[in-house]
């Protein structure tokens, strides 16, 4: 597969990546109930579509990232958090996810942006993997934080610096 185009959501995406969103839930990664209908919008007031970056191929888009702010602090505007990431499984192993990492890191940059931080569940190995090789570092664990799929699971919080 060529390497995914990646761009930024338009409003006309949101069935899209809703159905995407719905698709790729896994207790391997969320910490919330599976979706059921009626479903929420994609897309919020806090979460719009330009918070949001899609991988397309071949016409279909196959993963997103989305970037916000890990609070809403104004003494916290410097960092900027990757607050989702998906791709289909069709895609997976292909560099999707690795596309939009970088995507996720050139827009924090841009937004000027001192540090870009996310949360990742401690089972989830190959995000994980990810995420150290395009430099996010382990700056904390909180041990059994969530009950997912049965059983206790670590939250861990990764970082890394923009400068």
């Amino acid at each position: 597969m060529p390497e995914p185009s990646i761009r930024v959501a338009r409003p006309d995406d949101e069935g899209e990546l809703a159905l995407l969103d719905r698709e790729t839930w896994s207790t391997l990664h969320a910490v919330t109930p599976p979706p059921r209908p009626p479903y929420d919008s994609f897309f919020s007031e806090r979460s719009g579509p330009r918070d949001h970056r899609v991988a397309e191929h071949g016409g279909r888009i196959v993963g997103y990232v989305r970037l916000g702010f890990p609070t809403e602090l104004a003494s916290n505007t410097h960092v900027r958090q990757i607050r989702g990431l998906a791709v289909t499984e069709g895609a997976r192993g292909l560099g999707v996810g690795r596309a939009l990492v970088r995507a996720a890191v050139a827009e924090a940059r841009e937004r000027g942006a001192r540090r870009i931080t996310l949360r990742v569940l401690g089972h989830n190995t190959a995000a994980r993997k990810l995420y150290e090789s395009e430099g996010f570092v382990v700056e904390g664990v909180q041990p059994e934080e969530f009950f997912v799929g049965g059983a206790y699971v670590d939250d861990v919080l990764m970082g890394r610096s923009l400068r």
